[in-house]
């Protein structure tokens, strides 16, 4: 049996180590990380990223949409502000399912994402019909 030279060992072990660094630093995408990591401290506030239709498609921001918060505290609150008004309500956040689910004060139903991303500065919900929101933090 033939030995390889040296020079195409340390090549090899190179190469090895380089896809191991790749992959270890890899996409945050699809990440969901702790829910503290949802309001920080005590809150955080997130702005709008991107978005993308079902089919994945991007969707042109208008500008109150670009000027859109939402504030999730500590205390299971949120706060959604826009140039139109804000909205108060409560949010259940279940880690293990990725599922969030928001409920408006006064409102009889709540609205439910999947939690696609969460991590200290990404956050991407995906509605029951496939469209995604991709939020960053502010």
């Amino acid at each position: 049996m033939k030995t390889l030279p040296t020079s195409f060992r340390l090549l090899t072990s190179l190469l090895a180590l380089v896809v191991l660094f790749l992959s270890a630093c890899g996409s945050k995408e699809g990440k969901v990380e702790g829910v503290n990591m949802l309001y920080g401290t005590e809150s955080k506030v997130w702005k709008t990223d991107k978005e993308l239709s079902a089919g994945g498609d991007k969707v042109k921001q208008t500008d109150a949409q670009e000027d859109e918060r939402i504030t999730f505290f500590a205390n299971g609150q949120y706060n959604m502000t826009s140039p139109a008004g804000a909205v108060n309500g409560k949010y259940t956040f279940d880690q293990p399912g990725k599922k969030i689910m928001l409920t408006p004060d006064g409102a009889a139903t709540s609205n439910s994402f999947d939690v696609v991303t969460l991590t200290d500065d990404k956050l991407t919900l995906k509605s029951p019909e496939g469209a995604e929101l991709r939020l960053e933090k502010e």
